[in-house]
């Protein structure tokens, strides 16, 4: 039972990074040029003792460089920090009645009871956006859906991992399906999600034929795949029917068991491989979480589907 769990999404709009523009010193190279055109036509002995003025300079102007970039990324982690603190900070509103509402640092979202079907709170939650990687719980459904052996041993090709942006899988890695799914739903493993939608009976053109199907029979009519690991900006949905295909997919204990591990680690070949959850609330065990997926692509912004 779900009974009083509320499920939201959140699609969040992506902060612009810090502007590396720094003024820039003059280097090496263009110094040496402004002292070649003040040198003298004529070279004598000293001026012939110069390449090693010039190292020292060189090196110089390398060591300011490497400072220089430092200090640039630690003003970014400062700002990322800054910005964390923020959005961790709940923040409200007054509506247009007077009530006190979150006040979502958000293009789209909702606050919504499972088990009564009742919206508690939301904004823009039947606009349709792109939903990046909460692609993959719908992945993860359909898969399940024809598994008879968890253990079964798969081999990830060059394909698969090609462009794959996240991925722990390398070609030529043998892993087992409940790996796969492992990979998908903790670590939101797009080379993964290829994987499984290969070697589905439906194989991958197929299988994402199947995820549209499977979003019409669950009544999800502004959901749509083109997919299945969510990198391409076409898989979009609402804010509502995310929460509803949350909410549907962890009632699947495979599912759902799967989204609550704050880790997982597997050993393709001799390689132990570590992976952490995407899901910040997971890892933290700040809250009790039933399930989620995370998201991100530059086009959807970063996104939060959880129970």
């Amino acid at each position: 039972m779900l009974g009083g769990v509320l499920a939201a999404l959140l699609t969040f709009v992506v902060g612009q990074p810090l502007d590396a523009a720094t003024p820039r010193t003059r280097t090496a190279k263009a110094t040496r040029a402004t002292t070649a055109r003040k040198a003298p036509a004529r070279v004598t002995r000293t001026a012939a003792r110069k390449p090693v003025t010039r190292a020292t300079a060189s090196s110089k102007t390398r060591t300011s460089s490497a400072a220089r970039r430092r200090a640039i990324a630690r003003s970014r982690a400062a700002a990322r920090a800054r910005d964390a603190r923020e959005l961790a900070t709940p923040r409200f509103k007054l509506d247009d009645s007077g009530r006190e509402v979150p006040a979502p640092r958000a293009a789209a979202a909702i606050i919504y009871d499972p088990e009564t079907n009742e919206v508690l709170f939301e904004e823009h939650a039947l606009e349709q956006r792109s939903i990046a990687s909460i692609t993959k719980v719908m992945t993860a459904l359909v898969f399940l859906e024809s598994l008879t052996d968890a253990s079964e041993v798969v081999k990830v090709e060059r394909a698969d991992v090609a462009r794959a942006s996240t991925t722990y899988l390398r070609a030529g890695y043998t892993v087992t399906v409940d790996e796969l799914l492992h990979l998908l739903l903790i670590g939101s493993d797009n080379a993964a999600a290829r994987v499984l939608a290969r070697v589905s009976p439906y194989g991958s053109d197929g299988f994402v034929a199947r995820m549209n199907e499977k979003a019409r029979e669950l009544g999800l009519q502004q959901t749509h795949y083109e997919d299945p690991s969510g990198l391409l900006s076409g898989n979009v949905s609402t804010a509502y029917e995310m929460a509803r295909l949350i909410s549907y997919a962890v009632a699947d204990e495979r599912v759902g068991s799967v989204m609550r591990k704050a880790d997982f680690d597997f050993v393709p070949g001799k390689r132990n491989v570590h992976v952490n959850s995407t899901n910040r609330f997971v890892r933290s065990g700040e809250i009790e979480v039933i399930g989620g997926k995370t998201g991100f692509i530059s086009s959807s912004g970063y996104c939060l589907a959880t129970l």
